[in-house]
């Protein structure tokens, strides 16, 4: 196995080098494997991960799915390239012009909605940054690096013109992802804890509002 190459490259897999437009089972059996690895690699994590599960929860043979990818590592980078714009949407959203504590206050939720909706997605990003973000490292100084310094500027200027409470807006930011994305990184302990769903989805939207909003409150 080549070892993971540091970087995120641009994926064209055998099928998209015989022709330029995929046909429709083509592009079916492209979507099946990858959910399939977002489910293996959510639960696995990318070391524990083997072509062989991949196949298997795909239900398509081994060969099928080399025919589509060239590896484990390929089938990585690809989801963590999808992944990355859904991922940055939220804070994107967050509106400089807005009332901030609303503003605030809606990132966590949609934050929140995240780990809810997407917790395997979640799970991918997270086993990724915990073995050192060897293929999504150049995506955080791209792509997230720029966004954080732009949104921590914008709450910076709310707190300084005295909008919202002052406190550090980079480790504000960490609050709320650590908070929101618990749910699902560590859906199987709060799943135990805490067993009815809806009472635990609603109890976590409550409960985050009353910190967050108690925190940013002048």
């Amino acid at each position: 196995m080549s070892k993971p190459s540091g970087r995120l490259f641009a994926v064209t897999d055998s099928a998209s080098a015989k022709t330029k437009a995929p046909s429709r089972i083509q592009q079916r059996n492209r979507s099946v494997i990858l959910d399939a690895a977002l489910e293996v690699f959510s639960s696995e994590g990318y070391r524990g991960a083997t072509l062989d599960q991949i196949a298997k929860q795909a239900g398509l043979s081994k060969p099928n799915i080399l025919y589509y990818f060239n590896g484990k590592e390929e089938i990585h980078v690809t989801l963590l390239n999808q992944l990355m714009t859904t991922w940055l949407d939220p804070l994107k959203e967050m509106n400089p012009n807005g009332d901030p504590i609303k503003e605030i206050i809606g990132y966590v939720h949609r934050k929140l909605d995240m780990a809810i909706e997407l917790p395997r997605e979640s799970r991918l990003f997270a086993n990724e940054i915990l073995q050192g973000a060897p293929r999504m490292g150049p995506h955080l100084t791209a792509g997230l690096k720029p966004l954080f310094d732009e949104q921590t500027a914008v709450i910076t200027r709310w707190m300084d013109s005295g909008k919202i409470a002052r406190s550090d807006p980079a480790h504000l930011l960490f609050s709320i992802w650590a908070t929101t994305q618990h749910y699902a990184d560590f859906a199987a302990q709060a799943e135990v804890l805490l067993p009815d769903s809806n009472a635990r989805e609603q109890g976590a939207r409550v409960f985050l509002d009353q910190i967050f909003t108690k925190l940013l409150t002048p």
